[in-house]
């Protein structure tokens, strides 16, 4: 009897998983072949994929820096680093991703995008940028 519930169990499981995969694909966020997919210099964009599907709509044309920051361990982190970078006019869109240690930084498509620049600002802010990502939009 307990090998039959076990094997109950895990049909459900697998049931539940493929139910809710066919829902996610129904409401228009399957992410096959978007942009998270991309690989950009040797290296798989590492990101959020909602949240980065999210943060390029209507950024066509643009370019997004994707930075990795080690030391963002609070919401007060990401929150300086915000205003940090709110306070630059260059930027059209940002997004402090506190849990995946990323942060996601619109520009317009003739931008020169300086690393030593960012690492400055989220260094005032305490925390290191460890790896920056391109990616044209």
């Amino acid at each position: 009897m307990k090998n039959f519930y076990l094997l109950f169990v895990m049909i459900a499981a697998v049931y539940t998983s493929a139910q809710d995969h066919q829902m996610h694909d129904m409401e228009g966020r399957n992410h096959e072949g978007h942009l998270h997919d991309t690989m950009v210099d040797g290296k798989l964009l590492e990101v959020n994929a909602e949240r980065f599907d999210d943060f390029v709509l209507g950024l066509e044309g643009k370019q997004v820096a994707i930075v990795s920051v080690s030391g963002m361990v609070c919401d007060f982190c990401a929150r300086g680093i915000e205003k940090t970078f709110s306070k630059d006019k260059t930027v059209l869109k940002l997004d402090v991703d506190l849990s995946g240690g990323k942060v996601l930084i619109a520009f317009d498509k003739d931008k020169n995008i300086d690393f030593e620049d960012i690492k400055k600002k989220i260094l005032s802010n305490g925390q290191n940028a460890t790896d920056l990502q391109i990616i044209k939009i």
